[in-house]
């Protein structure tokens, strides 16, 4: 890729994200989305404590000027995990979400433009999978391969692209039935070609906005598979898991759900306040787009 091409994307996405700024609810949630991501990269050097240090005289301690969030029923510092909790949701997720864009966005394209039966029957096979509980397949997947990330990240990427198939499908047919498409088939222009110039170009803003969704959703899967003990394992600190071990004791220590809960709803509030003004910017009418 030339200089040249490069230079006026880098240009539009600072374009694009100044104008995501300026809007009351772009600016709120690329600032939420700002601070986790640098909590999540600062975390290991400005934690006042080991995550995994647990002390018996501090058990279900309350908020202090030493512990800002109070300690758990193990004596561990609530402050220091929820700086950390955000790390490997950040990882997963941040490696998951555009290998399922990818996927899924390239094959819904693909079938947008091919259509006939093989279209409707991949479609078929896309609602048997979204008529499925949300969280039911990938519970089977992790309880039969594990739940490490080396795991954990193919199978939110592989679930969570499928819903893509179908919005990418539907941005392609909008754009297949333009001229231009005609008129590049009729150049005798390949199927790839197609894709690559023509219909690409013109689906990528939709995507996009669809991928910071898928985002938000993914980071809500990967928490609550913590929460059901097949996401991260102890003593790693993170939001789900430390809401499971918490919520037994709240009614003595309501900070070691609160702590947690509050990162992560403003770092979900945060992504979807930033998609929603993506999707302003790039002039989308996110209400007209299928609920998948």
């Amino acid at each position: 890729m030339s200089a040249a091409t490069t230079t006026p994307r880098r240009s539009r996405a600072l374009n694009t994200l100044r104008d995501m700024a300026a809007r009351p609810s772009g600016a709120i949630g690329l600032t939420l989305v700002t601070l986790h991501l640098v909590m999540a990269l600062m975390s290991p050097w400005i934690a006042p404590f080991d995550y995994k240090e647990m002390n018996s005289a501090l058990i279900l301690g309350g908020p202090s000027a030493e512990h800002l969030l109070g300690t758990d029923h193990l004596g561990r510092d609530v402050f220091t995990r929820v700086l950390l909790g955000g790390r490997e949701a950040f990882l997963v997720t941040g490696i998951a979400t555009p290998i399922a864009m990818l996927w899924g966005g390239m094959l819904g394209v693909l079938l947008g433009l091919r259509g006939g039966w093989i279209d409707e029957a991949m479609m078929r096979l896309v609602d048997a999978f979204l008529a499925l509980p949300g969280i039911l397949p990938l519970l089977v997947l992790i309880t039969v391969f594990g739940s490490g990330n080396e795991v954990l990240t193919p199978t939110l990427a592989f679930f969570f692209g499928i819903p893509v198939i179908r919005v990418a499908r539907a941005a392609a047919h909008e754009v297949v039935a333009r001229d231009f498409i005609s008129a590049a088939r009729a150049r005798g222009h390949s199927p790839l070609s197609i894709v690559r110039h023509e219909i690409l170009p013109n689906v990528t803003d939709t995507l996009l906005v669809e991928g910071a969704m898928r985002w938000s959703w993914m980071l809500l899967g990967f928490s609550a598979l913590s929460f059901l003990g097949f996401g991260v394992a102890p003593p790693m600190a993170d939001w789900g898991l430390m809401i499971s071990d918490a919520r037994v004791y709240m009614s003595l220590a309501p900070w070691g759900v609160l702590g947690p809960m509050i990162a992560l709803s403003s770092l979900i509030i945060g992504i979807n306040l930033s998609a929603d003004a993506l999707a302003k910017t790039l002039g989308l009418d996110q209400g007209r787009k299928a609920v998948v």
